[in-house]
């Protein structure tokens, strides 16, 4: 069976990449012709995820794994798959992009070894599509068309293969979109994936409660990179009316004797907090030790 256009350029592209093998290639066609099956079992929501995981956790009782010292050059599983917490202001930018652009970030933007390029191919073609980690829920938060695919040939394979599932949208759409997430209190990431050549294809918009990325970074996998930021408190505007508390998707504000209070470790910048205080006490601050703003070329 002769492959699909956009198919066809991501096979093309894939090829001509240097030391890129064919088993990545075809893993990042596995994930884009079949993601609601990949990531549905990846979390455990489907019936095949769920018995493979309870396979391995009965392996692991039974034969606990050694301890090993850390080798900083091994490449682990988020270092080929991640996101980049970005407030709501960097992700009209990513979706608002006119002209083509290539840029390899660094890593203490993007800090994994691999999947750090941010290379937008007609950065005016997006696509809403259901998101895979809430459709493999079985009571998702709604709507579920909020993950944006971002450029080609990205958006061709999703509509290609999900039409279904998807639409297309322009960036004014998008942005609706994005504010819309911001205002029910959800994260925005941008994702890359090293299956996907190596760069950014996405922007995830979702909740702590449905996001198999944001579960998993909670559970000791760190899938997912600070905005560089973190959230501030203003004692003197703050009422302790627990508005932020109640939004924030990484549990790291609470309140103590009548104030909002961050914890550093836990917070990832995100920025949601700030937009849902009503007294306007929260704000962010540049945080270097937790990484660099990601900035999308002008």
């Amino acid at each position: 069976m002769t492959p699909k256009p956009a198919t066809r350029d991501f096979f093309r592209k894939a090829r001509r990449m240097k030391d890129y093998p064919i088993s990545e290639w075809l893993h990042g066609y596995i994930y884009m012709r079949f993601p609601y099956a990949y990531i549905g079992n990846a979390k455990g929501d489907l019936p095949l995820g769920r018995l493979v995981k309870t396979i391995i956790a009965g392996w692991q009782r039974l034969f606990p794994p050694r301890s090993k010292p850390t080798d900083p050059d091994k490449i682990t599983f988020p270092d080929t798959y991640h996101g980049k917490v970005i407030p709501l202001g960097t992700a009209r930018q990513l979706v608002s992009v006119k002209e083509p652009i290539e840029k390899a970030y660094p890593e203490q933007v993007i800090p994994y070894k691999l999947a750090r390029d941010l290379i937008l191919e007609h950065p005016d073609h997006l696509v809403a599509l259901d998101c895979p980690c809430r459709a493999s829920k079985p009571n998702p938060c709604l709507p579920l068309d909020v993950c944006l695919i971002v450029g080609e040939p990205f958006t061709g394979m999703v509509m290609e293969h999900h039409a279904d599932k998807a639409r297309r949208i322009d960036r004014d759409e998008a942005v609706a979109i994005l504010e819309a997430e911001e205002q029910r209190g959800h994260v925005h990431h941008a994702f890359f994936k090293q299956a996907l050549l190596g760069r950014f294809y996405a922007i995830c918009n979702c909740c702590a409660c449905c996001c198999g990325a944001m579960d998993a970074h909670q559970h000791g996998t760190p899938m997912l990179a600070s905005s560089g930021y973190l959230s501030r408190v203003d004692e003197d505007n703050c009422i302790g009316c627990g508005a932020c508390v109640d939004v924030c998707q990484f549990e790291a504000l609470s309140l103590v004797d009548g104030h909002s209070q961050v914890d550093e470790a836990r917070c990832m910048g995100c920025a949601v907090c700030v937009s849902h205080c009503p007294n306007e006490a929260m704000a962010l601050e540049l945080a270097p030790h937790k990484g660099t703003p990601l900035e999308v070329p002008a």
